[in-house]
């Protein structure tokens, strides 16, 4: 028995163990969880573009008393698709700065410049993809379309179609089985559906009493120029993109996970969202950087590759009346600790061939720390220093965070980047945090409500973390 005792002492001790949320939190902290889940179901039911959700933080942040002429709380928006906001620190600014960076854009279906088009008396819209994608996720279900039109005059136009009840939704058809034996059964699953055949349906009635051709697709353009005052030369300064239809969902006969479009990467910054808007008077200036163009390889002037991030370090410098100079933005840059906040995969049961079980991560235990991401030989990967890592460790273990460390499946299988190394860039501290997702860029991706709470739990703890 005491030989048992010691055993055991010495588990505790010495061996990692990675516990499930659930069973760490008390009752208390369980009602925090589900408001918190219920406020980001109606965020991401909400915000389905990149543009949607830079609006709705914006929202947020001003309903917390965030405003752009504030000198203590305040934010920014750039082209309307990226937004920052700022907690000034008690520290000036070379002393250090804590960034939480995440991204706003998903994988979806974007229309083409000449989207409309009719064949055999039915109205189609062609796509391009944006991100990567499965193809076939995207057939043979509820989609809806978001985006915005500048007319010729200058006017934007807001279109949202497909979300209220009383809408129509469109869809793109596939294949009945009795006749796809050959045109896409004996082909790899890659190549079954091409990426020119992601055509919407849009409409079938023709305009009455004409033998002309394209019937259906006038028909069409008179009904978007009857509600929206459109011509078909608008669809060319348009962003106007394909999402799945429908809100976010509770899922499992438990309710333990939430289904819904789009949590690559909004669950990072709504949760990231949630900490800085809980942040009061911290010892550093705290960012929230939320980007674009991540799903793209974040090129564009939107993107983590962009030199936004320089423009934000000299604003902050005017804003808080310091010295403005290249050599200053150079030290807050070297003096930054930073998290790219971002998911990760989390291990499939029924896929667990391309998992490498003792460093994936688990679905409930916890928000993922990765010390790198990439592929093969950590090609495009930012690895974070071990002297940061160990920082880090210290600063979710004394928040009573339940974290996990994992890395993004077996070596040989393939990878994934994320803003980490376009950061890194500038000289700062950075290191890959999010939560784990399964079925990441479907159209209808998972988390578990344990990892949202801690990934939340864990943002906050590091924004607040006095420790140098």
């Amino acid at each position: 028995m005491a030989e048992e005792k010691e055993f055991k002492k010495l588990q505790e001790k010495l061996l990692y163990k990675s516990p499930h949320v659930w069973d760490k939190l008390d009752p208390d902290e369980k009602k925090a969880l589900e408001t918190l889940a219920q406020d980001y179901r109606n965020f991401i039911s909400q915000a389905k573009t990149e543009r949607e959700c830079a609006e709705e933080i914006c929202k947020l942040l001003e309903k917390r008393g965030f405003h752009p002429e504030s000198t203590t709380r305040f934010y920014k928006v750039f082209r309307n698709k990226l937004v920052v906001a700022v907690v000034a620190g008690r520290k000036p600014l070379n002393e250090g700065i804590r960034l939480i960076a995440s991204h706003i854009d998903s994988p979806r279906l974007d229309l083409k410049l000449h989207p409309l088009f009719e064949e055999y008396e039915m109205a189609y819209f062609k796509t391009h993809y944006y991100g990567g994608i499965k193809k076939y996720h995207w057939v043979a279900m509820p989609l809806a379309l978001h985006g915005v039109v500048v007319k010729e005059d200058g006017e934007v136009m807001k279109i949202v179609i497909g979300e209220d009840p009383e809408d129509p939704v469109l869809t793109i058809c596939d294949l009945l089985p009795h006749l796809a034996r050959k045109v896409q059964g004996e082909k790899k699953l890659r190549e079954a559906i091409p990426g020119e055949k992601l055509n919407v349906l849009v409409g079938g009635l023709p305009l009455p009493d004409s033998e002309e051709k394209e019937r259906v697709k006038l028909a069409i353009l008179q009904l978007l120029n009857a509600r929206y005052g459109l011509v078909e030369e608008d669809f060319i300064s348009a962003e106007l993109e394909i999402v799945p239809a429908g809100q976010a969902r509770e899922v499992g006969l438990d309710r333990a996970f939430i289904g819904g479009y789009g949590q690559d990467d909004r669950i990072c910054a709504f949760t990231s969202l949630a900490a800085i808007l809980n942040l009061e008077a911290p010892l550093y200036t705290s960012i929230a950087l939320f980007l674009d163009k991540e799903e793209i390889g974040s090129d564009g002037n939107t993107g983590a590759k962009s030199r936004i991030l320089e423009k934000i370090y000299f604003d902050l410098l005017k804003i808080f009346r310091a010295s403005v100079s290249a050599d200053m933005v150079l030290e807050m840059f070297l003096g930054t600790r930073a998290i790219s906040a971002d998911v990760t995969a989390g291990i499939d049961p029924f896929y667990q061939e391309v998992h490498e079980k003792l460093n994936d991560a688990k679905m409930g235990h916890g928000v993922v720390v990765t010390k790198y991401t990439g592929h093969g030989g950590k090609y495009a990967a930012n690895d974070a220093h071990a002297e940061y890592v160990g920082w880090l460790r210290r600063v979710l273990n004394r928040a009573r965070v339940i974290w996990q460390a994992a890395s993004f499946g077996k070596v040989d299988e393939g990878g994934g980047g994320t803003v980490a190394k376009y950061l890194a860039y500038h000289g700062m501290d950075i290191i890959d945090m999010g939560p784990p997702l399964l079925s990441m860029h479907s159209p209808f991706e998972v988390c578990h409500k344990g990892d949202l709470y801690m990934t939340y739990r864990a943002y906050k703890a590091f924004f607040e973390a006095a420790e140098e």
